[in-house]
């Protein structure tokens, strides 16, 4: 019987093996610590740029505001009351002046989901001197009025559509419509091209003929 005795004072350890194995960890642990380094001083930089650029808008806003209760002080005086007024009607002129019968048809005609048609609109302005369209549309099911109302607000044309009130139709003469639905929406005016006088313009664009609409002028 053989027996392998170790006389040596220390057990034998694979040094270079050691080293070999946690350098790799030590490596791959500095390679994550230099990449969260890094991630964490972009993001302040990003985070920075972007304080900054809320910085700079709200002061931008915060000088309107006050520009603009200036110019509202400066109107409520007394001695400009007339000026403000006439300031005022030109203003609801121009944006009336602004509504056009032609887009709003060809609006429609693009977005009017199949068995629902247009009984009546009328254009009206809002308390917040908006421009509102306020339309009476006809069919047989509220789903095709929600539809309106979504196709509404991806329009250019339009905004903020809601659906107002829903009656039924007892009429035999409107057919296969049995439900008659009010909806309103924001209209939204065409940008005034550039031109060398933007009074010019203001002046060229509100003086635009309107064109009338009958109200039982039916858009499929």
């Amino acid at each position: 019987m053989r027996l392998d005795i170790n006389l040596a004072t220390a057990p034998y350890q694979d040094v270079a093996r050691f080293l070999r194995r946690w350098g790799l960890v030590a490596a791959v642990l500095l390679l994550c610590t230099v990449a969260l380094v890094w991630y964490a001083v972009s993001s302040w930089r990003n985070t920075h740029e972007v304080n900054r650029q809320i910085a700079q808008m709200q002061t931008e806003i915060r000088q309107a505001h006050q520009e603009r209760a200036a110019a509202l002080e400066m109107l409520r005086r007394p001695e400009n009351r007339d000026i403000a007024d006439q300031s005022h009607f030109l203003n609801d002129l121009i944006l009336r002046k602004s509504f056009s019968w032609t887009r709003v048809f060809m609006t429609l005609e693009k977005i009017m989901p199949p068995h629902l048609h247009v009984n009546a609109i009328q254009p009206e302005m809002a308390s917040s001197r908006q421009l509102q369209l306020r339309m009476t549309v006809a069919g047989n099911s509220r789903d095709q009025a929600e539809e309106l109302v979504k196709r509404l607000e991806t329009s250019p044309t339009f905004q903020n559509a809601q659906l107002r009130s829903e009656t039924m139709i007892d009429d035999p003469k409107q057919g296969d419509d049995r439900i008659a639905f009010e909806i309103s929406a924001d209209y939204i005016p065409l940008a005034v091209p550039a031109t060398a006088d933007p009074a010019a313009a203001k002046v060229t664009k509100a003086t635009k003929p309107v064109k009338p609409v009958s109200a039982g002028r039916a858009v499929r």
